[in-house]
């Protein structure tokens, strides 16, 4: 229905000279978006009143309402070109009117948590790309056509924006950064199990695809949700943090495209809250992510943690662990050289987790899961109160090189979901005892016993992405030695 209107909005971005990957294409859209659906969200708002017999207070003012500036509409409800700016005059008004506008309602809304300040953040955060004024009236024409009213149009405008964050994430060596492939998080939740009345949290949310698949698993558990229940879903269930811009932006615009009006997003640098000052009232009882690995953190932002290490990974890790309440559950993406780093911070960190939290399954994901990641990675599933007894491994192999046209799929993870209840032994599968560990090094690496030998040769891509990881690992140690010098 409307996948033609996106590739047309593409396709008219490409020929702007500030537009020129990927990354720019969907960060271009989404502000448009937002103010689309911000323009139909208002008209429901409207009629709604009405029927009641009701006034309503709309969130903008008149003249900067999608149907005054960008989509005037005569009698018949076709464009009216005589109203509708092009060209200088739109572009002026959107870069020297209309953003100023928006973006001062941070400091006007009530909360964080209301549309009001979610506007004002996001209007401050991004900038209009497209200079000229007549690709912007191309643009604003196709984007008009999307409609947000019924589910069925927002569940496909969902996927289609969820295909651009795909190709955001294919489009270069950050990829993991934006895009964690939806298959791995469904297996992910499916593990994990969150119920409604629960409140889960992505520390480090992206493109909020850990919450939106979230969401989608509820909604689909309970067919028949009470009224309250949907308004549990919508306000007090999915709460998400995100450094960066552009993924603030991408993460608000996909919660709403998914069916959550004003998401529980915060932009924040997560790592900067000191775990010292955790409370109970701060916990979660579900926590899902893929925190970015690779990073860097400043020795500052390191005082928060009991353990202390530039790795970015690390402290979202220990992060993750304070906020999970007693009896909640995680499932964290992490590099799979976690598992067997032997620097101080690393040991420690494994003994931490082994001894505050039951670390029951660790799923090895194989090379080229993250398209452009060129890092190997497990996922660590945990759950908080009691120490790791025993640990059930599960090696994931596809039978196939990964990569852009070979994706990781549903069907793909569908015997480590059937197993992972029982923790039962297979070809892929094995336990080993928390007594077993060797607790000078706590070394975890993947060791899977039952493959035979003939089967143990490691793939070459497997041995080069582990190449790259430890390169990483070794540029990182240097930096650190230099700094000191």
């Amino acid at each position: 229905m409307f996948e033609q209107a996106f590739r047309n909005i593409d396709d008219v971005l490409r020929k702007e000279a500030g537009c020129t990957t990927e990354l720019d294409y969907t960060e271009q859209t989404s502000w448009l978006l937002f103010l689309k659906y911000l323009d139909g969200l208002e008209q429901d708002r409207a009629d709604e009143a009405q029927l009641e017999g009701r006034k309503y207070g709309y969130i903008l003012d008149k003249r900067y309402r999608w149907e005054s500036w960008a989509a005037p509409k005569g009698k018949g409800g076709e464009l009216d070109h005589n109203k509708a700016l092009t060209g200088d005059d739109l572009r002026d008004f959107v870069d020297d009117k209309l953003f100023p506008y928006l973006q001062a309602f941070k400091q006007r809304a009530s909360g964080p948590n209301t549309i009001e300040y979610k506007i004002g953040e996001i209007f401050g955060e991004i900038k209009n790309k497209i200079q000229s004024g007549y690709n912007l009236r191309e643009v604003i024409d196709q984007v008009d056509e999307l409609r947000f009213r019924s589910q069925a149009e927002k569940h496909e405008l969902s996927h289609l924006y969820e295909a651009k964050i795909r190709n955001m994430g294919n489009a270069g060596r950050n990829g993991g950064e934006y895009y964690t492939p939806r298959p791995l998080i469904r297996a992910m939740i499916q593990v994990v199990k969150p119920q409604i009345g629960e409140r889960i949290y992505d520390g480090a949310c992206g493109s909020a695809g850990f919450l939106c698949e979230a969401y989608d698993y509820l909604k689909a558990a309970h067919p028949k949700r009470t009224t309250a229940q949907d308004r549990t879903l919508q306000q007090k269930t999915f709460f998400g943090k995100e450094k960066k811009s552009l993924a603030y932006v991408i993460g608000i615009m996909n919660m709403i495209l998914h069916g959550i009006e004003a998401p529980n997003i915060l932009h924040t640098n997560t790592l900067t809250e000191n775990l010292a000052d955790v409370q109970d009232k701060d916990r979660f009882d579900v926590i899902l992510a893929n925190p970015p690995f690779g990073g860097k953190e400043r020795p500052e932002v390191q005082q928060n943690f009991p353990i202390r290490t530039g790795e970015t990974a690390y402290l979202f890790l220990q992060h993750f662990a304070r906020l999970l309440k007693a009896g909640g559950r995680a499932a964290i993406v992490i590099k799979s050289t976690f598992l067997s780093n032997t620097d101080n911070a690393s040991v420690s960190l494994r003994k931490s987790v082994l001894g505050s939290c039951n670390l029951h399954t660790i799923l090895d994901c194989p090379s080229g899961t993250f398209i452009g990641a060129g890092v190997k990675t497990v996922v660590l599933f945990l759950e908080k109160g009691s120490s790791t007894r025993k640990i059930w491994y599960y090696q994931l192999d596809p039978g196939r090189n990964m990569g852009k046209t070979n994706a990781l799929n549903d069907a793909d993870l569908a015997e480590f979901i059937a197993l992972q209840p029982s923790q039962a032994e297979s070809p892929k599968s094995w336990a080993v005892a928390a007594e077993a560990i060797d607790q000078s090094t706590l070394d975890l690496s993947v060791k899977n016993p039952n493959r035979d030998e003939e089967t143990r040769h490691r793939r070459p891509e497997d041995i080069f992405a582990e190449i790259v990881a430890l390169d990483a690992d070794s540029a990182e140690t240097l930096a650190s030695i230099r700094a000191l010098l």
